[in-house]
């Protein structure tokens, strides 16, 4: 079998038509080769490849070019540091889903005034267009340029590689870098549509004991209008970002004392109570039954379960009488424990067992980001015990009850993304045949589609994720069907089959929003903090513009709090503008004013949110409106 060089083949411009051929779009001019894709991986355009192996040209305008583009933007970014602040150790730079970032360590700090120059650098370094070399390196000389470089990041990620591992490091003018990559051929092929945004702490690997290092971040992108579009969406992020919005509306806040847990104030509290209220409703009417088991269990639970083996390292752990107990990071176990409790049968299949377990997992301080990323959360757990041929079926009712909820709360582009078995799994192909048919074969019935991540399942089953897509364009992976073929036998649990002999049920884990307090944050900032009014934990304010009105006023409100709206009166004495002004701040959707003519006629000025009428109605009027938006779940209620 004889080899060849891709870069020989770019060169030459080669219309190859052997197995070897790279393969070209050809609806349109694609413009320059930057890397290729040889049998489903990312490698240089130097790599060697066999004549029979197919592969595939990745342009700028593929997918694949970013991640490459903001790969070696890290780089030079790096590159930039080291020409700027000699002395500079360097621990990892890679790609991120919207830029890349690299932790550095400085003899003296980067501050946010010396971004603008390290940019400057970055461009001329992409003008300069240096090649970009790929060289293999055996350990000894590899930890040798470490130990003369003293670059102790770089020696301590070497060691911990298996001895055989292949040590690359890419070269780029003077400046050297340990990377398996892949990478471009030239710095000038990024282009210059980058930006550097700011600069934060970072513990080395994570670990609040190692040294705390300085973490650039950037963004990258393969042209200035992808930059000049990302810019304006993160514009908008920022004016939508729910940790600003919490403390406007007086939701929520964080301390140090208690990192990654959320203080509830009285408002955020009624609206989780709210989505918790409507999430129980709605899995009542399915046929859920809802349990509690302990958020503290022994260990030896969780050696059985296998948690500990897998995520003993982000656990919670505490000790007394002898007993080592852990919080618990995942409901399942518990969920198992119930079930196993009397003797099942078959007839008592399928049972749809709901919980709302608060769990802790350990994340690193640097990871946590207001109610996105937490330590202690809500999960919204259902575990579905079924025989096998139920699963499809079940797979049915869950996708119809998972999109029905997200349209309650103003989410209409949802996607579904099926992940099926990967190489190392539990299980036989036989039951992975089936399980991974009865969830498509699911998505199918209910009239939906998907798209595949092949060998992206866990290790016990595959699995759905529902994808919601929010108001300015950002993904976020909330619910989850996921078939476990590991855990009831793990924990011994059966049910008697129609043969009188025992069964190891199948267990389907099945998520709504995966974490209350993270859908919550979405929501807020896919709203804006205009939450749908059947949400929103104020829903009405009565302001009055004058004392005479108050005692009507008062009437309305009894009225209204009858009807179960959650109202708030504003009787102050103050000026209307001031009480209007500082309402809209607080996002409540609708303002109900009453003066004296109000007040003479029985009728109430209404402000709606979203609505530019102005409208006066009968009271008796606005409140029946307003408890029909409420109780059919209305994102506006429409009034007037």
């Amino acid at each position: 079998m004889s080899s060849c060089h891709l870069s020989a083949l770019f060169r030459q411009g080669s219309s190859m038509t052997s197995s070897a051929s790279l393969h070209r779009p050809a609806q349109k001019e694609p413009g320059e080769v930057l890397a290729c894709r040889i049998n489903g991986v990312l490698h240089d355009r130097s790599s060697s490849i066999a004549d029979d192996i197919r592969s595939q040209s990745v342009y700028r305008h593929d997918a694949d070019a970013l991640p490459l583009i903001r790969h070696d933007a890290a780089h030079i970014l790096a590159q930039a540091i080291s020409e700027l602040f000699p002395g500079t150790l360097f621990a990892t730079g890679p790609a991120t889903e919207s830029g890349f970032y690299y932790d550095v360590e400085p003899e003296e700090p980067i501050t946010a005034d010396d971004l603008p120059r390290i940019e400057a650098r970055m461009h001329e370094i992409v003008a300069r267009n240096e090649p970009i070399t790929r060289e293999i390196w055996d350990r000894e000389t590899a930890l040798s340029w470490c130990h003369e470089q003293g670059q102790d990041y770089k020696a301590e990620i070497i060691n911990a590689l298996p001895a055989d591992a292949v040590l690359t490091f890419y070269r780029q003018g003077d400046f050297v870098d340990l990377c398996r990559g892949p990478h471009l051929s030239s710095t000038a092929q990024i282009g210059h549509a980058f930006r550097l945004l700011e600069t934060a702490g970072a513990y080395w690997k994570g670990d609040q004991n190692r040294p705390m290092l300085q973490r650039i971040y950037g963004t990258a992108w393969r042209n200035e209008q992808e930059l000049e579009t990302w810019e304006k969406r993160r514009e908008e992020a920022i004016r939508r970002d729910h940790r600003r919005l919490g403390r406007e509306m007086d939701l929520f806040h964080f301390q140090e004392e208690a990192p990654g847990a959320v203080f509830w104030h009285p408002n955020g509290w009624t609206l989780f109570q709210t989505l918790l209220a409507y999430l129980r409703k709605r899995q009542r009417t399915e046929g859920y039954v809802e349990i509690n088991t302990p958020d503290i269990m022994d260990l030896s639970l969780w050696k059985a379960s296998g948690h500990w083996d897998k995520f003993g390292e982000n656990m919670f752990t505490t000790e007394t009488e002898g007993r080592t107990y852990a919080l618990k990071p995942m409901n399942c176990p518990g969920g198992v424990q119930v079930f196993r409790q009397g003797l099942k049968s078959y007839r008592d299949l399928p049972l749809r067992v709901a919980e709302f377990g608060k769990v802790h997992r350990f994340e690193p301080s640097g990871a946590l980001h207001g109610l996105m990323r937490v330590r202690a959360f809500t999960q919204d757990d259902a575990h579905i015990f079924c025989t096998p041929e139920q699963m499809e079926s079940e797979t049915q009712t869950i996708c119809d009850l998972v999109l029905s909820i997200y349209r309650d709360f103003g989410f209409e582009d949802v996607r579904i993304k099926f992940s099926d078995r990967p190489e190392k799994r539990v299980g036989s192909d036989e039951i992975w045949d089936r399980s991974e048919a009865a969830l498509r074969h699911g998505v199918e019935a209910a009239g939906l589609t998907y798209t595949h991540n092949p060998g992206e399942g866990a290790f016990y089953g595959p699995k759905l994720e529902f994808v919601l897509r929010d108001a300015i364009g950002r993904d976020w992976q909330c619910g989850t069907v996921q078939v476990d073929l590991n855990l009831p036998g793990r924990l011994d649990t059966h049910y008697v089959g129609a043969d009188s002999q025992k069964h190891t049920p199948v267990m389907l884990h099945r998520a709504l929003f995966g974490s209350l307090e993270r859908f919550i944050g979405i929501l807020l900032e896919h709203h804006a903090g205009h939450l749908p009014f059947w949400l929103a934990p104020v829903q009405v304010v009565v302001a009055t513009i004058t004392e005479e009105a108050n005692d009507y006023a008062k009437d309305l409100i009894r009225n209204l709090d009858a009807h179960d709206i959650r109202v708030l009166s504003d009787l102050r004495n103050e000026k209307i503008s001031y009480k209007i002004r500082e309402h809209s701040l607080a996002k409540i959707p609708v303002m109900l004013v009453i003066g004296k003519k109000e007040k003479e006629n029985r009728t109430v000025s209404i402000r709606e949110y979203g609505n530019p009428a102005r409208p006066t109605l009968k009271g008796e009027e606005v409140v029946k409106v307003l408890a029909t938006a409420s109780r059919d779940r209305l994102l506006r209620a429409f009034v007037g």
